[in-house]
């Protein structure tokens, strides 16, 4: 076989995973440049507070909506604009990290609309369950929730194959179990809020979204339920 045919050793990252990369990086360094005074004058060091109160997504935003019945698009848009606002370089970078390093595993498996979709209705569930569940602030930023989402594919991946393999598939939650033992510790160390809902529902729904994204997976789901 000739060097041009030969498949490529590492597969490349799905544009879409890039450009939410991108997306990311490209808001928070426009905060952080801006908090420096070096773009945007002297009101850009209020971007990234204008950003949450125009973007980010809370309890209070949820039971408003909730009780008064209405669903204005300014506050719908806040289900997925909070994923790309976060409090801090070092928050947007390690979620940005680890954005494209599950995208690169769960894009071998899954298409890549597949993929994209499961951080989408992660990101939005996550928001979802938080609101409903914790009824105040904090402010929910960040895309934790739809990289926990992510993470819930990557398992789902691995829960499938220690299957196949005949192992045990409690396994496959190794990941998840060592980032929430983490989110415990600095919980600790250095106080924590409720933001932890919003990503475990995002893993959760990954998860079982993945049941039916993953290819053959409605086929598979099908054939479950009418053999049970």
């Amino acid at each position: 076989m000739s060097d041009h045919q030969r498949p490529a050793p590492v597969n490349p990252l799905p544009p879409f995973v890039i450009a939410l990369f991108l997306v990311i990086i490209g808001v928070e360094a426009m905060f952080t440049l801006g908090a420096r005074g070096l773009v945007g004058g002297p009101e850009a060091v209020g971007w990234r507070s204008l950003a949450i109160q125009d973007y980010a997504f809370n309890g209070d935003i949820m039971t408003w909506m909730l009780e008064n019945r209405s669903w204005p698009i300014e506050h719908l848009r806040r289900f997925v604009t909070y994923a790309f606002v976060h409090g801090s370089f070092t928050h947007a970078l390690f979620a940005g990290v680890l954005l494209l390093a599950m995208g690169k595993f769960v894009s071998e498996v899954f298409r890549h609309w597949a993929v994209l979709v499961l951080f989408l209705i992660s990101t939005i569930v996550g928001a979802a369950v938080y609101g409903v569940i914790v009824t105040q602030q904090p402010w929910l930023i960040g895309a934790f929730p739809g990289v926990y989402g992510l993470i819930g594919g990557f398992t789902y991946i691995m829960w499938l194959r220690l299957g196949q393999l005949g192992t045990n598939q409690a396994r496959a939650f190794t990941l998840i179990g060592v980032l929430m033992g983490l989110q415990l510790v600095f919980g600790l160390l250095f106080g924590s809020n409720a933001t932890w809902v919003a990503d475990v529902s995002g893993f959760v729904t990954g998860f079982l979204a993945s049941f039916v994204l993953s290819p053959g997976g409605w086929s598979r789901l099908r054939a479950r339920l009418r053999h049970d």
